[in-house]
């Protein structure tokens, strides 16, 4: 097929994606497969296979990225662009519609209501998020013990991007000790150049609260964009991290607030920064914080895409990968407890979050129709 030809069907099917993508990453990948290996037969299931393991081996939005992969495999530089830009599109409207009602009409009763009732929902969905994710990635004793020593690091106030670089590089070094040990031969230089420069103490990193900027909001989600691992629910604690704690530019209800509209709609978790954006610094802000958190994946997809092969072949990259892991479940946990104390305050939030929980793993219920449910209980209760 001619690039046009491929161009178009590339921005049909993830403008159709974004549009009607519900239920977070796992779900997106696993509709993406149906699409393009089993529909449309424009990957066999190994190369879908070895576009996924390149998209969790680099930062970013998993899915966004598997998004990107495929286009650039379909129609090259040009795909990689209309795929990307055409899976976040639609999220990306949506969120800037919510965004301008909720600067407008955010402190009125019924639209309070409705945050009241969908944000029990929202824990629910991360803890099940959580427990599914926990069985693939505590795989060896080693890895369950990092993560437990994350957990209580991460609640002392450890920086988490340090407590990222600490799992993976002890799980590195470790899986070195047992290959020499086994007669693996010597470290490679990215294990040897990473691990002396780790401090092995409780740091926390101290930043002064800057006034807020537009530039600041660029180079704030440009660092997320670029160094988040693990799911889209990890970037809850590096926006409580910095934008509430270090620069108190946001408050814990907005950016509960902000979870709550990522979840609500479909496409990437990770355009939570653009409603954080319009909240900030209105339709610039929105496009500015979009922009900073995306670009990166277009980047590392752009130059991991060439060595695919070679990355999936790395011990090195395979042990680096699975310390972060554990590491961004670490995050992940902490970070539910803190906004469960601020959305679970009565006995009818309890009650949502456990029903919710329930028909997650009972009866693996659609996240996006829990949420819907979530608002109606809302409503129900405000009046």
């Amino acid at each position: 097929m001619s690039e046009p030809g491929a161009l178009r069907e590339l921005a049909l099917l993830f403008l159709r994606l974004g549009t009607t993508a519900f239920g977070g990453p796992a779900a997106h990948i696993a509709l993406m497969e149906d699409e393009v290996v089993r529909r449309r037969k424009w990957l066999t299931r190994e190369e879908f296979l070895d576009l996924l393991g390149a998209a969790n081996l680099i930062p970013g939005p998993n899915s966004t990225e598997l998004a990107i992969h495929i286009g650039h495999r379909r129609a090259g530089w040009s795909g990689l662009v209309v795929a990307g830009t055409c899976f976040i599109l639609p999220a990306f409207l949506i969120v800037l519609a919510i965004g301008w009602v909720y600067t407008r009409y955010g402190q009125l009763p019924r639209v309070g209501h409705v945050l009241y009732g969908v944000k029990p929902v929202i824990i629910a969905v991360v803890l099940q998020a959580i427990w599914g994710l926990t069985r693939g990635a505590a795989k060896t004793r080693l890895l369950a013990a990092v993560g437990v020593a994350c957990v209580a690091l991460a609640f002392l106030g450890v920086n988490e991007l340090l407590l990222l670089l600490l799992a993976g590089g002890l799980v590195t070094l470790w899986r070195w000790v047992a290959r020499r040990g086994e007669g693996g031969g010597t470290a490679p230089p990215a294990v040897k150049a990473l691990l002396p420069g780790l401090p092995l103490g409780g740091v926390v990193a101290a930043t002064a609260a800057p006034g807020f900027s537009l530039g600041g909001l660029f180079l704030f989600f440009l660092k997320v964009g670029s160094i988040l691992y693990g799911s889209g629910y990890v970037l809850l604690a590096f926006l409580r991290a910095d934008l509430v704690e270090r620069w108190g530019w946001l408050t814990e209800a907005q950016l509960l607030d902000a979870v709550a509209v990522g979840q609500v709609t479909p496409g990437p978790v990770f355009t939570t920064a653009t409603f954080i954006g319009y909240v900030l610094g209105g339709a610039s802000g929105a496009v500015v914080a979009t922009v900073g958190i995306f670009l990166p994946a277009f980047f590392f997809v752009a130059v991991s895409g060439p060595l695919v092969p070679r990355m999936r072949r790395s011990w090195v990259a395979g042990a680096f990968l699975d310390g972060v892991n554990v590491a961004s479940l670490a995050l992940m946990a902490t970070v539910t407890w803190q906004l469960g104390r601020a959305a679970l305050v009565d006995v009818w939030t309890v009650g949502l979050a456990l029903v919710s929980a329930l028909l997650l793993i009972r009866y693996r219920v659609n996240s996006a129709w829990l949420v819907l449910g979530g608002a109606l209980v809302g409503l129900l209760v405000g009046f």
